[in-house]
């Protein structure tokens, strides 16, 4: 625990300084660059002799969206239909995976033994959250340059505020298991103490960021989904690593893992935050 709190003091400020200090391009990069890291974690959740010849599908799917899909700041901003499709085949992943992992063990015989399904989960689950968090970082960007780096904030401090809520209500009060066959700790009662933390830190990030919603009523659905499917999506990944006798997806960020260890909630809620929010 004192690992993972010490890794996490480090790594926090430079995650915001991250989204907040670098520019478009650079942000392109670093994102470019972790999810490189994630779809090579990824490797361990499909079936190859070789890990360098697993990764080369994914790699070409990212590299192939990137060279047909504009990713300068007019260009975002103008939320172009392949934005939108993009972020439309992220959400409906994440409601066919989070129903994967609930029924699981029952829906392991649907795609176990299917090679080409998994490099295809893979590429759904990163490729989605890529393209949200740049249209979400590139939001507003003509009239303020920082104002999309708040909503990927915002995103982030309600899904971290999720997972520390879901935690200790959990770990108080938590009868009733979510999954128990994927995640034996996660329970009902968990997760509604991480909804009502998101809300409650939803409501004041907002405010102090200027996160401007339809109305208030639009915040907090919008948050409760995003919230719900970060908590599946956490779910989901636990369920391939099971299914691949892995415990973490790698040690590269000690204490925590790996990097997919880490973005699990934020690959889902980014997509399902940014469709909803650009949307409504």
């Amino acid at each position: 625990m004192k690992q993972r709190i010490i890794t996490a003091l480090i790594l926090a400020p430079l995650i915001i300084l991250g989204i907040f200090v670098l520019p478009l391009p650079w942000f392109v990069v670093g994102m470019a660059f972790i999810v490189t890291l994630g779809f090579w974690e990824w490797t361990q959740f499909v079936k190859n002799n070789s890990r360098l010849m697993a990764i080369v599908p994914a790699l070409l799917v990212g590299a192939a969206s990137l060279y047909f899909i504009p990713f300068s700041h007019q260009s975002l901003n103008q939320h172009l239909p392949e934005y939108y499709v993009i972020l439309g085949i992220g959400a409906l992943w994440w409601i066919g995976s989070s129903v994967f992992a609930i029924t699981y063990p029952k829906s392991r015989s649907l795609w176990e033994q299917n090679n080409i399904a998994r490099h295809l989960f893979g590429i759904l689950t990163l490729v989605p959250f890529f393209w949200s968090v740049l249209l979400l970082r590139a939001e507003g960007w003509a009239n303020d340059p920082y104002h999309g780096a708040k909503i990927v904030l915002f995103v982030c401090l309600i899904v971290w505020a999720a997972d520390t809520g879901a935690y200790f209500t959990g770990k108080s009060i938590g009868k009733r298991k979510m999954a128990p066959h994927v995640s034996p700790n996660k329970t009902i009662e968990g997760l509604i103490g991480g909804i009502i933390t998101a809300i409650i830190v939803a409501w004041l990030s907002a405010q102090y960021f200027h996160v401007e919603f339809e109305s208030p009523l639009a915040m907090i659905m919008i948050t409760l989904l995003t919230v719900v499917f970060a908590v599946l999506g956490d779910l989901v990944e636990s369920m391939f690593k099971r299914v691949s006798g892995v415990k973490d997806s790698s040690n590269i960020i000690p204490g925590h893992g790996g990097v997919l260890d880490r973005i699990d909630s934020l690959t889902a809620a980014f997509p399902i935050f940014a469709l909803l929010y650009l949307l409504f």
